[in-house]
């Protein structure tokens, strides 16, 4: 594991490296408007993909870096973001735009601008909770590149049953709240839950050409 700090037009950026031995994709995945790379699935991914073949390098965006509790504006997220992306194409290898929630949004929003060889979609805020008309799938729907999403369940924001038709694949974690947490009485623990993400995104990552 490995720490950048990459300078943005929104401030500073860090980048946390897990590198695979022999890797043949970077996923660059970023966090959400709550919380940071510590998530549950980020770090998940980041523990078994390089076995993989894939590369994860966990984005913390400027606002994250600098303390503060509020994430910014969409446009502002997009900037930090775009900031990052000349340091995670360096190595040379096709590069997932990635991310949770709010950072799922930023990676379809920049997929085609930027170049990204796939989008994933980790907890896709398709509506805010209980405002179902309030639909972002334009989002989701115009990344224009190669695109999985892993929605939980139970997912206030969306479940796996209220996502429009579209050109993208879908794993459904079963029980799974907006975060991938699972109520004791689904009888599931947190490694199994996490077991699905990871193998369903690594399964997806091989399809990839």
């Amino acid at each position: 594991m490995s720490t950048e700090t990459v300078e943005t037009e929104a401030g500073t950026a860090r980048i946390t490296w897990h590198r695979a031995g022999e890797p043949r994709l970077v996923l660059a995945v970023g966090h959400g408007a709550g919380g940071g790379i510590e998530a549950r699935d980020l770090r998940a991914l980041a523990a078994a993909l390089p076995g993989r073949g894939v590369s994860v390098a966990l984005v913390e965006q400027p606002w994250r870096v600098a303390g503060k509790k509020l994430a910014p504006a969409p446009k502002t997220l997009d900037t930090g973001w775009r900031g990052i992306w000349p340091a995670v194409v360096a190595p040379g290898l096709p590069v997932i735009s990635g991310g949770r929630s709010a950072g799922a949004r930023v990676a379809c929003r920049t997929a085609r601008e930027l170049g990204a060889h796939a989008v994933l979609a980790l907890g896709f805020p398709l509506h805010p909770p209980g405002r179902p008309e309030k639909s972002r799938a334009d989002e989701l729907l115009g990344a224009g590149v190669p695109t999985l999403v892993v929605q939980g369940g139970n997912d206030p924001f969306g479940r796996p049953d209220e996502f429009p038709e579209g050109g993208y694949a879908l794993v459904e974690v079963p029980y799974g709240d907006h975060g991938f947490a699972v109520p004791k009485r689904a009888g599931v623990t947190e490694e199994e839950t996490m077991e699905v993400v990871t193998a369903g995104v690594a399964r997806w990552a091989a399809s990839l050409g």
